[in-house]
């Protein structure tokens, strides 16, 4: 199997695993006490806890003190969004957000509508991008939230957040930023880009599935309504006990994100020129989101002439998704594609591939070859196609 379908999940680094390891393993030495008990192994759990805590507020340029562990970037959406919404009720009941966001706020948002809140849905230009100017003029005087993902999940387009955060600061509205596929593919630098509230996930970056973290900002001080009751853990905004474990991996994933960034976007860059370059033996075909800035990680194609669940089925070793994971049980056309224009049969014959730390060159090659030879041979069998020949 060539495993091309990073942006859905990363497999775990060794590194990683041997962090995560001295807290699975059994017998009375091993470190395996809850966090937030007081005797000698609950304190060797805390201390793993704020280290990694302490790796990840290091990876964006925050203080330890303002990461809150969650089971995931889903949680922390929904935690950052309802949390915001239900602490200032008084102050406004009005959110802007995009089209192309991720379900974990399209669904949070959608939920919210059902609740009295009002939310203006952005669409974005053919680019995948929402401009800055087009969030300031939807701006109004219950305007609350923001929410808007850094880089897309399925094309890769960067948003332009270091323009916006200050322009809504200086409009005292808050800024939540969806930044799960942003960490080791964007510099993050929290302590020069004003966001309020950001969303990540370890298992885009190369950690275990499971963990997430919210970095709600403490000046000026972002607050929150818990989602979670139960013994106020996380500073009161997430109870439940802390999985060590995960957390130990999530520290040592983003130290190495940090670390390694850049090294791994610039291979990331050779591959995704690689696999654009092999497609190009075929006519026809649409790179989505083109214009915009994208990270190397993400390429997303739309093939015309082929039916897409076809496609995917003619490709059973190699691992590729038609757009987010969390949406692919709907079996519908990607609505991030439909809202950049694309049609429906487009959007659904589209694949998106996204690159990891450890994919090579040869993997690359040999799915472009799978990938062509599908596409010629679906082709082959559209009378549709071949009359339009």
């Amino acid at each position: 199997m060539i495993y091309l379908d990073h942006a859905a999940t990363t497999p775990l680094d060794p590194r990683v695993l041997a962090a995560m390891e001295p807290f699975l393993r059994p017998g009375a030495t091993a470190p395996h006490g809850n966090a937030a008990s007081e005797h000698l192994a609950g304190r060797a759990a805390r201390a793993a806890v704020e280290r990694a805590r302490g790796q990840v507020a290091a990876a964006i340029g925050a203080d330890a003190a303002e990461i809150v562990w969650t089971s995931g970037a889903t949680e922390s959406d929904n935690l950052a969004i309802k949390g915001a919404l239900d602490f200032y009720r008084s102050r406004g009941r009005h959110v802007i957000t995009a089209l192309t966001e991720h379900k974990a706020v399209v669904d949070t948002c959608r939920d919210l509508e059902t609740r009295g809140v009002r939310v203006t849905w952005l669409r974005p230009g053919a680019d995948g991008r929402v401009a800055p100017q087009q969030v300031l003029e939807a701006l109004a005087p219950d305007t609350l939230l923001v929410s808007l993902m850094w880089v897309n999940n399925e094309t890769g387009a960067i948003q332009d957040i270091e323009a916006l955060a200050p322009a809504l600061r200086e409009r005292a509205v808050l800024l939540h930023v969806d930044a799960a596929q942003a960490m080791g593919r964007v510099a993050i630098d929290l302590r020069r880009v004003p966001a309020d509230l950001l969303s990540l996930s370890a298992h885009k970056a190369h950690g275990p599935q499971g963990i997430g973290a919210l970095f709600v900002r403490k000046q000026p001080r972002a607050r929150l309504a818990p989602l979670l009751h139960g013994g106020g853990h996380e500073q009161g905004m997430r109870s439940g006990t802390l999985p060590v474990h995960q957390i130990a991996g999530m520290g040592e994933a983003f130290a190495l994100a940090a670390a390694e960034g850049p090294a791994d976007t610039v291979r990331a860059a050779v591959l995704r020129d690689a696999m654009w370059g092999a497609l190009g033996a075929l006519d026809r075909i649409h790179l989505n989101a083109a214009a915009a800035p994208r990270v190397p990680q993400i390429l997303n194609v739309s093939f015309e002439g082929v039916d897409g669940e076809s496609l995917r089925a003619s490709l059973p070793d190699v691992a590729v998704s038609s757009g987010a994971a969390c949406s692919a049980a709907t079996r519908e056309p990607s609505y991030v594609l439909r809202a950049l224009g694309r049609s429906d049969e487009l959007a659904d014959a589209s694949l998106r591939f996204s690159f990891g730390r450890f994919t090579s060159q040869a993997e690359v090659e040999a799915a472009a070859q799978q990938v062509v030879a599908a596409v010629r041979r679906l082709r082959g069998l559209s009378p549709l196609w071949r009359d339009a020949a």
